[in-house]
C-alpha cells in the first residue's frame, strides 16, 4: 500500500518530486497556513507529515494522523511547534533541517544590526513620500558598530557565524552566553562567556540566536531589557517569544534602548496597528532569515530525505528525537 504524506505548504526545488515518486503527497496549496481544523483533516491517515513552525503538531494531532504516522519532518531548525515528547512516547522519528541555513540568518542578524543602527527604513521611507527636503547634518544619527561590544545570547552555530562577521569586519569586542565554555570562540574571536546580566549591561549591540523552550521564553523580559544601556541595539532572528515585546514597546517609546531589528515576532505576523510595527525605532522582517535559493533548497533537500528515511524505518538525515 502506498504510503501517505501531508505537506503543509510549497517547498522550492525539485526535491518534492522526489517525495511524490516513492509515495502519495497531498500538498497545501495556499500561501497561508493551513488552520488547525484543516491540520486534522489532512493528517488522518499519514504515515509522513512535512510540516512548518506555523503548524502546531501536538500529541493529540498524532493520535488524529493514526498508528501508521512514522516520521514528522520540520522545515526549520527549531522545532518548537513538535510535541517532541509526545512524537518519541508514540515512536515517531522527528527531523528538522540544521547547518544549511546557518550563513543566511547570520548576515540577516547583521543586516538588522545595521538597519536598525542607521535609520535605514525610515529614513529610505522618507525619501519614497517625497518628504527628503536637504542633507541633514544633525538628521538620522546613528550608532557605529566600530570597536563597539557585541553581546550574542547563544553561542551556538548562527550566533558564531554572526560574532565572526561583526568582530572580524568590525573590531568588535565579543560577550557571549552558553551553556558551556567555548574555547574555540575565546581563542579566533577574543570572545569572552559572560553571564546574561553582564552581558546585557555591558553590551553596545546584542543579537539573540537562543532556541525558544521554558527557559529562554520571555528571557529579555522588561527587567533584562532594562539592563541594557540607552544606546544599545537589540537583534532577533531566533523566535519571537524570547523577547517580551510589551517591554521592548515601552523600551523603545521611553528611549531607553536605541533601537530593535526583529526578524521574528509573535505572532506572526504582527497586526499592523501594532507599536512594534508603527515604531520608527524598530526595523521588523517577515521571518526572511533562511531566504535564500541555496538555504531553502538545501532545506527541502534535508526535509524530504528526513521523511523518506523515517517511512523507511531509518535513521534521519537530521533527527531531534
Amino acid at each position: 500500500m502506498t504510503q501517505r504524506v501531508w505537506v503543509t505548504r510549497e517547498i522550492p526545488g525539485e526535491s518534492l518530486d522526489r517525495l511524490r515518486s516513492a509515495c502519495e503527497v497531498d500538498v497545501w496549496p495556499e500561501a497561508t497556513p493551513p488552520s488547525a481544523e484543516t491540520l486534522r483533516e489532512k493528517v488522518v491517515g499519514c504515515a509522513g507529515l512535512l510540516t512548518m513552525l506555523s503548524d502546531a503538531i501536538t500529541g493529540e494531532l498524532m493520535d488524529v494522523a493514526g498508528e501508521q504516522l512514522k516520521v514528522v519532518s520540520n522545515y526549520a531548525v527549531g522545532f518548537n511547534n513538535i510535541d517532541v515528547d509526545a512524537a518519541k512516547s508514540r515512536g515517531i522519528s522527528v527531523g528538522n533541517t540544521p547547518d544549511v541555513l546557518t550563513d543566511a540568518t547570520a548576515d540577516t542578524a547583521v543586516a538588522l544590526l545595521f538597519a536598525a543602527s542607521r535609520h535605514v527604513v525610515p529614513a529610505a521611507k522618507q525619501v519614497q513620500a517625497g518628504e527628503w527636503k536637504t542633507w541633514e547634518p544633525t538628521g538620522w544619527l546613528g550608532v557605529e558598530p566600530g570597536g563597539k561590544t557585541l553581546g550574542i545570547i547563544g553561542m551556538g552555530r548562527i550566533g558564531k557565524a554572526t560574532a565572526e562577521r561583526l568582530v572580524r569586519g568590525w573590531g568588535m569586542k565579543l560577550l557571549y552566553t552558553s551553556r558551556r565554555d567555548q574555547s574555540d570562540v575565546d581563542n579566533e574571536l577574543g570572545g569572552q562567556r559572560v553571564d546574561l546580566d553582564t552581558l546585557l549591561s555591558q553590551s553596545d549591540f546584542v543579537s539573540v540566536h537562543v532556541a525558544l523552550n521554558e527557559q529562554t521564553r520571555n528571557l529579555l523580559d522588561a527587567e533584562a531589557i532594562g539592563r541594557m544601556p540607552s544606546h544599545a541595539v537589540l537583534v532577533n532572528t531566533a523566535r519571537g517569544e524570547i523577547i517580551d515585546q510589551d517591554a521592548l514597546v515601552d523600551a523603545l517609546e521611553r528611549r531607553a534602548i536605541f533601537a530593535a531589528g526583529l526578524d521574528v515576532t509573535t505572532p506572526e505576523p504582527l497586526p499592523g496597528d501594532h507599536p512594534l510595527v508603527k515604531s520608527p525605532h524598530c526595523v521588523i522582517l517577515p521571518h526572511i532569515g533562511s531566504a535564500t535559493d541555496q538555504s531553502r533548497h538545501a532545506m527541502a533537500e534535508i526535509a524530504v530525505d528526513n521523511v523518506l528515511a523515517g517511512l523507511s524505518g531509518k535513521p534521519l538525515r537530521c533527527s531531534v528525537t
